[in-house]
């Protein structure tokens, strides 16, 4: 049959997949490794992923003791799943209102959502800095949140999914005298679910492994989030115990590849649904 590959195409392929998943997945491997190998072994000569000896209960005994470990976990659901809410609450409107209305300085509008896409978070950090501080919001876990209830790129991601929804469906939810704020949670929200879900992956993903704004915003132990965790967890430890260090790191990584594992049919049905049509 044409397009079929021959025997040795399809074992060279399956052999260089196999070879790129194996780069991928070593540093994940050889966390976990050093997490269950006492500290003489970190540093020993050679690269053995399985220890002579194993020290993994006192290693997680040290991850999950010498921080306030379920505070940080949790802390670390409670900010990505207010932002991911919010996210979808303020783009969702927006994004139909980009794909479905006409209304003078659409496309304007649209060029500024895209133009939102460049800039980071890096570039505003000052002003956002200086808000948060003139609102007494520091050291809060509001201050983690309301940074990022706004997103561009879910707006972006929404509207070239609403694009394909039929415009029948949107008149006739119209002829039976829905309001557009009606058809927006009763019939665009259920047809868009594909999209919200692999957007909340991205965003859960994003907000998870964040340090750079909960470095600036908060310096409390017990408001930290995953990876700032980390950091006080390293500063408690002198930084050397680096067999604790990567027992904290699986314990923190964990439950995002958990998210990510169950979640990884929504996500690839999402963004095949999505398409970046124009």
């Amino acid at each position: 049959m044409i397009g079929r590959l021959s025997p040795p195409a399809r074992a060279a392929r399956l052999a260089l997949l196999l070879l790129l998943a194996g780069i991928v997945t070593f540093p994940f491997l050889f966390m976990i490794s050093t997490s269950l190998k006492p500290q003489s072994e970190v540093f020993a000569s050679g690269l053995a992923l399985v220890p002579q000896h194993w020290s993994a209960a006192e290693n997680f005994a040290k991850a999950v003791t010498r921080i306030p470990m379920a505070r940080i976990l949790m802390n670390g659901v409670i900010v990505c799943a207010s932002i991911v809410v919010f996210q979808i609450v303020f783009a969702l409107p927006a994004a139909y209102a980009l794909a479905k209305l006409r209304f003078r300085g659409r496309e304007i509008v649209l060029a500024l959502v895209i133009l939102g896409l460049l800039v980071p978070i890096h570039a505003i950090s000052i002003p956002l800095y200086a808000a948060a501080r003139s609102l007494n919001l520091l050291n809060t876990l509001s201050v983690l949140v309301a940074p990022f209830t706004l997103s561009v790129f879910a707006i972006f991601l929404f509207r070239q999914f609403i694009k394909s929804i039929p415009d029948d469906l949107i008149l006739a939810a119209r002829s039976d005298g829905l309001s557009e704020n009606a058809i927006v949670w009763r019939i665009i929200l259920p047809n868009a679910w594909p999209a919200a879900s692999a957007f909340a992956i991205f965003s859960v993903v994003a907000h998870w492994n964040d340090l750079y704004w909960p470095l600036i915003s908060i310096s409390k132990t017990e408001l930290a989030t995953p990876p700032l965790g980390l950091l006080f967890f390293r500063a408690a430890e002198a930084g050397d115990d680096y067999g604790a260090l990567m027992a904290a790191t699986v314990v923190i990584t964990l439950p995002l590849i958990l998210f990510f594992l169950a979640a990884q049919r929504l996500f690839i049905e999402g963004m095949t649904m999505t398409g970046l049509k124009g």
